[in-house]
């Protein structure tokens, strides 16, 4: 691999890993109001799904960036920005106008994540991460 596409390569994985980090670590002292806002969403089991939610984010985030078991991570990433998008951005339900707008332009972009992760999933991270490491 040249060091454009290398380069390319480990920075896609950590911006990817960066888009879950951040929203994982945002939740922890936001819990309340996230739990108030999964709950209007007609999010079941709220206070578990968002433990969960939390650690997969933070973990899953911080496995991306490191390259650790990155196809397994990404694949479990790509089905929680599913589940994400299913619950939290359901521009079908009861928005109107711009707030219509606004969730029909996150769920489109998590598709794009979606689609990045698979990648992942898919093709791992041969390159500067652990799991080229281990490989080697």
């Amino acid at each position: 691999m040249n060091g454009f596409a290398l380069l390319m390569d480990v920075t896609a994985r950590v911006l990817l890993g960066l888009y879950f980090l951040v929203p994982g670590l945002s939740k922890i002292p936001g819990f309340d109001a996230m739990v108030s806002y999964m709950t209007l969403h007609g999010v079941p089991f709220t206070v578990p799904l968002l433990v969960l939610t939390t650690a997969l984010q933070i973990g899953g985030g911080l496995a991306l960036i490191a390259g650790w078991q990155t196809r397994a991570v990404a694949f479990v990433l790509a089905g929680l920005t599913i589940m994400i998008n299913v619950y939290m951005h359901d521009f079908w339900n009861v928005y109107e106008g711009v707030n219509q707008g606004h969730e029909t332009q996150n769920f489109i972009k998590n598709l794009g994540i979606f689609a990045g992760l698979l990648l992942l999933a898919a093709r791992g991270a041969p390159h500067l991460s652990l799991d080229a490491r281990r490989a080697a």
